[in-house]
C-alpha cells in the first residue's frame, strides 16, 4: 500500500526530488562553463586578495614610519652605584663592548634563559689598555628625548635612588646625567645631559585624542635589548591601579617588559602619547596588560620640573567618584555628569569651604565638571592660594561656594593602607534583609581606616549572594553614613534602614582600606 503526502504518493515525491537535483547539477555545469561567470569569479577573488595585501602592507609601513621617527630619540638609562674612589668620564663614546652586549646583560639578569639559547659565541670585544671593573648596575630602563638641549623624560622608578645615572643614546654614545628631577606622584622624572650633539627630540602628541582600539607602539630596551619596538592597541583609558598617588593610565596590550619603563608609547603618526611605567604580571614578564602615563599629564609635569624643579599642585581634600545611575537618582543629579564627594578630610580647603559628603561637584571656576578625572585635573593645575568658585548639587539644589585652594602636602594621599580587618566584637546586630552583620567600631579598625571610634559601624559578615554581596560589600568595611545621615551606632543604621521601603534602596557611605564609596542596596519586595 502506497502512503500519500499532500495527496501524492511517496514514489511520486521521490521522483520529483530526483528531477530537481538533476536540473540543479546541469545548471551548475552550465554556469561553470560560462567564461563570463568564471572570469568574474576569478576577478573578484583576485581583487579581494590584493586589497587584503595592500591593507596589511599599509599598516606595516605605518608601523615602520612611526618607529623610524621616534627611535633616534629613545635612550637607555642605566642607574649605577659609583665605585669608591673612581669617577666616571663625562662622556664615553661607544662605551665598553662587553658592558653593552645585550645578551650578556640579559643572561646576567636571567641566568635561567641560557638553556634556551645554549652556548652562544661571545660578542666581539673592543681592546682595552687598562683592565677595569665597571660600576655595578642597580637598575636600567628607557627614556625619550623631549628637547634637543638634552632634556629626557623617563619614569621616576627608573632613576630613583641612583647615585650615578648614565644615558646611552641611539648612537651608543654615553653621558652622565647632570641633573635629575622627579615627581613620585606620577612616577615621572626629567633627566638632563650636556655635551650631546644633534639630539633629535620626539614629537609629543595629544593623549586626549586617543580612542580605545587605536594602534600604538611601545619603544625601549626590554631586558637590555635596545631599540625594541612592539605593537598593540589602546585597551582602555583612565585606569587607576593603585601604584602611584596620581593615576590616569592608558592601558595597552603592546608588549611591555622590564627595561621598557620610561620609554615612549607612540601613535601611528610617530607622536609620543604616553610614557610606559608599569605592567600587570604574575611572572615578571608581559601578559598583555601594560600601563602608560598619558603624555598630556607628562608634558605638564615635565614643564614644571624643568622650570621650577618641582611640581606644585593645588588640592581640595576630598575623595570623589563618578555619578552612577543609582547615585544620580538619590542625589537628584544627572548620571555621568559631575563628581560625587565620598569623604571630606578635616582641615582641608574643602572642609573650610563647607563641602560635604554627598555633594555633587558640577562646576569649578568657569568649567563644567563631567567626571572625577576632570575635576582632579582642573584642581591640581589651578593657582595655589587663589579662591576659586565651586558649585555643587546638594539635595537637588545648586549651591555656589568658594574654595581657597592650597598646595598639596607631600604625604597627602600617600599613606600606606593596611589590610582589612576580618573580625569584630561578638556583640553586634544582623540585618538579614541586607545580608550583613555589623558591630560597633573598634579602636584598632578605626586606626587602620582613619575613622574615629563612634563614627561608624564595622561589617563583620556578608551573606553570599545577598543584596550586600551584590554591591561588593565585605567584612572590615565601615558604614559611616546611611541615607545622607551619619551612622555613629548600630541603632543609627537600624533607623536609616527602617525609614523607607528597602525596594527603593538604602544609600550607604562605606569606608575601607581602598577609601570611601557610596553604594545603593536594594531589596526586592
Amino acid at each position: 500500500m502506497s502512503r500519500k503526502v499532500f495527496g501524492l504518493t511517496v514514489r511520486t515525491w521521490l521522483g520529483g526530488v530526483a528531477l530537481l537535483a538533476l536540473a540543479g547539477v546541469l545548471a551548475a555545469r552550465s554556469i561553470a562553463k560560462d567564461p563570463a561567470v568564471v572570469a568574474s569569479s576569478q576577478s573578484t577573488a583576485g581583487v579581494t586578495s590584493q586589497e587584503a595585501k595592500d591593507c596589511a602592507k599599509g599598516l606595516s609601513k605605518a608601523f615602520r614610519d612611526a618607529a623610524e621617527k621616534v627611535l633616534p630619540s629613545v635612550v637607555t638609562i642605566q642607574v649605577k652605584l659609583a665605585a669608591e674612589g673612581a669617577s666616571a668620564p663625562e662622556r664615553s663614546p661607544g662605551g665598553d663592548e662587553e658592558e653593552s652586549d645585550p645578551f650578556n646583560e640579559l643572561f646576567r639578569r636571567n641566568p635561567e634563559l641560557r638553556r634556551f639559547f645554549g652556548e652562544m659565541p661571545p660578542m666581539p670585544r673592543g681592546r682595552r689598555s687598562v683592565p677595569r671593573m665597571p660600576p655595578p648596575i642597580a637598575g636600567f630602563g628607557s627614556g625619550v628625548v623631549i628637547d634637543p638641549s638634552g632634556i629626557i623624560l623617563t619614569a621616576n622608578h627608573v632613576v630613583e635612588g641612583g647615585s650615578q645615572i648614565v644615558v646611552r643614546l641611539s648612537d651608543r654614545s654615553e653621558f652622565k646625567a647632570t641633573e635629575v628631577k622627579t615627581d613620585p606622584r606620577t612616577d615621572l622624572a626629567v633627566v638632563r645631559i650636556q655635551g650631546a650633539e644633534k639630539l633629535q627630540a620626539a614629537k609629543l602628541g595629544n593623549s586626549d585624542a586617543l580612542g580605545v582600539g587605536d594602534w600604538v607602539l611601545a619603544l625601549g630596551g626590554p631586558f637590555g635589548l635596545e631599540g625594541t619596538v612592539t605593537a598593540g592597541i589602546i585597551s582602555a583609558k583612565g585606569r587607576m591601579v593603585g601604584i602611584t598617588g596620581r593615576e590616569d593610565f592608558l592601558q595597552t596590550d603592546a608588549a611591555i617588559n622590564p627595561g621598557n619603563s620610561g620609554g615612549p608609547l607612540v601613535n601611528l603618526d610617530g607622536e609620543v602619547v604616553g610614557i610606559n611605567t608599569a605592567i600587570s604580571t604574575g611572572n615578571g614578564g608581559n601578559m598583555g596588560v601594560g600601563f602608560s602615563v598619558p603624555v598630556n599629564m607628562a608634558k605638564w609635569v615635565a614643564d614644571r620640573l624643568v622650570k621650577t624643579g618641582k611640581v606644585e599642585r593645588a588640592f581640595l581634600g576630598v575623595e570623589i567618584e563618578p555619578v552612577s545611575t543609582d547615585l544620580a537618582k538619590r542625589f537628584e543629579a544627572r548620571a555621568g555628569q559631575g563628581a560625587v564627594i565620598r569623604q571630606v578630610f578635616d582641615g582641608t580647603p574643602a572642609a573650610k569651604a563647607g563641602l560635604q559628603p554627598g555633594d555633587v561637584v558640577v562646576r569649578l571656576g568657569d568649567a563644567p565638571i563631567t567626571s572625577p578625572r576632570e575635576l582632579t585635573t582642573l584642581v591640581e593645575r589651578s593657582p595655589v592660594g587663589r579662591k576659586v568658585p565651586i558649585e555643587v548639587l546638594r539635595d537637588g539644589k545648586r549651591l555656589p561656594l568658594e574654595v581657597a585652594l592650597l598646595e598639596l602636602p607631600k604625604d597627602f594621599g600617600l599613606v600606606s593602607r593596611g589590610g582589612r580587618s576580618r573580625g569584630g566584637p561578638a556583640e553586634g546586630s544582623r540585618f538579614d534583609k541586607l545580608g550583613i552583620d555589623v558591630a560597633p567600631l573598634t579602636k584598632e579598625v578605626g586606626e587602620q581606616l582613619g575613622v574615629k571610634v563612634g563614627e561608624g559601624v564595622v561589617i563583620t559578615r556578608v551573606e553570599p549572594r545577598s543584596p550586600a554581596d551584590m554591591v561588593r560589600l565585605s567584612p572590615g568595611m565601615v558604614i559611616v553614613g546611611a541615607n545622607r545621615n551619619p551612622v555613629r551606632s548600630v541603632d543609627d543604621l537600624k533607623k536609616a534602614v527602617e525609614s523607607q521601603p528597602l525596594d527603593k534602596g538604602v544609600l550607604l557611605l562605606v569606608r575601607s582600606a581602598e577609601g570611601s564609596q557610596f553604594v545603593v542596596i536594594r531589596v526586592a519586595k
